[in-house]
């Protein structure tokens, strides 16, 4: 008998494996490669982890070429969402239950949801999970379906009656308000619609800040997304410059007269939502001074410092030492950390354009002790400061799809912005993952941990048979002639995506994204 050999290097893994009798040699290493994305040159590069990932599929290979039993029916999923929660289910479903085909459906004919619209360009290392999610894109089972709005272009019925389960991985994509007199004043942003418009999604490509008007600017809100912003207006363009920031905010940022930025938050320190690694990116962005804290402040925190975890422990650390620090001479630009104010007051400057000032109530924080939740408990005293533009960022939510109660019979939580589950289970046959299931919270891996764990609950409905067991579930195909957009593939987001790289090459960037669907779509003509 001959066999054929199938090496992935770096560890030394060889396969030797007779051809299966009804497959040619040549169509099963393709296979392989596809699996992998490597042409035959590069297989003795792949690392340790990439070495596993191509085993584990090889082994699923190899069993269903030699199986003499009858294939298992497809286990048809549709995810709706292409951000990290919807990726890290995929690849945890396509890697734990071979038969497993996704289908994944996207409103705009681009991927990857927050990693590539809520990262800031400045933070690339973050983004390296676009990587990974291209991998599992070209698993076999994995279908793309982009430039398709689930509720508009298809209804959720639809899918319900096509596929053996939803999974809803959409994100939140509204933000929560003060709900203060002036909150809707010119001047008056959001971080989220700020966000978007320097990472160039559509919705918020024509966002205009006037940055040349202001000096002064106030964050409502103190997590890693404030922050960011905070970072990006005192941010020296020039540094910016290589990132893939969008070319039009490049420009804009670059007539920005911004001098100061308060940071405000109505709890203390502890409360602090922002990460040390954040804190400390802004602390040490050149030509930037970071204003001392308040001793009261750091006094509150002293009596909880012994018992602190250390993550926590660490973060007040940070801050004590660089807010004992001597401003450089010579440094305009300064930011500040503000806690215990809320916001009661906007006031327009009446130009129509931006602000003249926020007035804060100051709060007294009520915490018995450090496993207390720590109340903010307004003082009556005021506190106004001057500010031409104010940034909300105080969170966001998700709103519900169309077709979510009529379509798959699940209500919607409103106030709390998220579709109510029990670890990620909606309804039978309807699963959540990600900020639609648990609020905006977290970093990426955070993410990625809690959609792993939703998979893994579907896995095991399915084991149960719970999931799984209807035989007139078609999926794509049940749906494809009743999709009313012009469906976007993975192939061709990588004829996007080669484009924008292209465009960025002129300018001496990663990538130039487009920031309007049009401009994607025309790529593909």
């Amino acid at each position: 008998m001959s066999f054929y050999a199938a090496g992935f290097g770096g560890d030394g893994h060889t396969f030797l494996l007779p051809p299966p009798a009804q497959q040619p040699l040549t169509l099963v290493t393709r296979q392989l490669l596809q699996a992998h994305r490597s042409p035959p040159s590069v297989m003795l590069k792949f690392s340790l982890s990439s070495t596993q990932r191509a085993v584990h599929l090889m082994r699923h290979r190899v069993a269903a070429a030699y199986s003499t039993a009858a294939p298992a029916q497809p286990f048809n999923v549709a995810i709706i969402g292409s951000g990290p929660a919807g990726f890290y289910t995929a690849l945890r479903l396509l890697e734990r239950l071979p038969v497993t085909r996704v289908d994944m459906f996207e409103a705009l004919p681009v991927p990857f949801g927050l990693s590539r619209f809520g990262v800031a360009p400045d933070h690339p290392e973050v983004k390296a999970c676009q990587d990974r999610f291209t991998e599992v894109a070209h698993y076999p089972g994995f279908n793309y379906i982009g430039n398709t709005e689930v509720g508009r272009d298809v209804a959720l019925a639809d899918l319900k009656a096509n596929y053996h389960a939803v999974i809803l991985a959409y994100g939140s994509h509204k933000d929560r308000l003060l709900g203060i007199p002036g909150e809707n004043s010119p001047g008056v942003f959001s971080a989220r619609e700020f966000v978007g418009w320097y990472n160039g999604l559509p919705e918020h490509a024509e966002l205009d800040v006037p940055l040349d008007m202001a000096e002064d600017v106030t964050i409502v809100g103190n997590g890693n997304v404030a922050l960011d912003v905070a970072r990006i207006l005192l941010a020296d363009t020039s540094r910016l410059k290589s990132t893939d920031i969008t070319e039009h905010a490049y420009e804009k940022l670059k007539t920005s007269k911004i001098k100061r930025v308060r940071i405000a938050a109505r709890r203390g320190i502890l409360q602090s939502a922002f990460t040390t690694k954040e804190v400390r990116e802004l602390i040490n962005e050149p030509n930037v001074y970071m204003n001392p804290l308040k001793d009261e402040y750091l006094d509150q925190v002293r009596p909880f410092l012994p018992v602190l975890e250390r993550t926590r422990k660490r973060l007040v650390s940070v801050l004590e030492k660089n807010s004992k620090l001597a401003r450089p001479e010579g440094v305009e630009k300064t930011w500040t950390l503000d806690y215990l104010i809320s916001p009661i007051e906007i006031k327009a400057s009446g130009n129509g354009k931006t602000l003249e000032s926020t007035t804060f109530e100051v709060n007294n924080l009520v915490q018995p002790e450090l496993s207390s939740p720590a109340r903010a408990i307004g003082s009556g005293q005021h506190v106004t400061f001057k500010n031409e533009l104010l940034f909300r960022s105080i969170g966001y939510k998700s709103v519900p799809l169309e077709g979510l109660h009529t379509g798959l019979g699940v209500e919607f939580d409103q106030a709390r912005g998220i579709v109510p589950n029990t670890d990620g289970r909606v309804a039978p046959g309807v699963y959540a993952v990600g900020w639609v299931k648990t609020g905006p919270t977290g970093v990426i891996a955070h993410t990625m941990g809690e959609s792993f764990e939703v998979a893994e609950n579907l896995i095991d409905d399915y084991k149960q048979g719970i999931v799984g067991t209807e035989q007139n579930r078609p999926g794509f195909s049940g749906i494809k002639d009743k999709i009313t957009s012009r469906i976007v593939g993975w192939g061709d987001w990588e004829k996007i995506d080669a484009a924008e790289k292209t465009k960025g090459l002129s300018e001496g960037k990663p990538r130039e994204k487009f920031t309007s669907v049009d401009e994607m779509l025309n790529v593909l003509e």
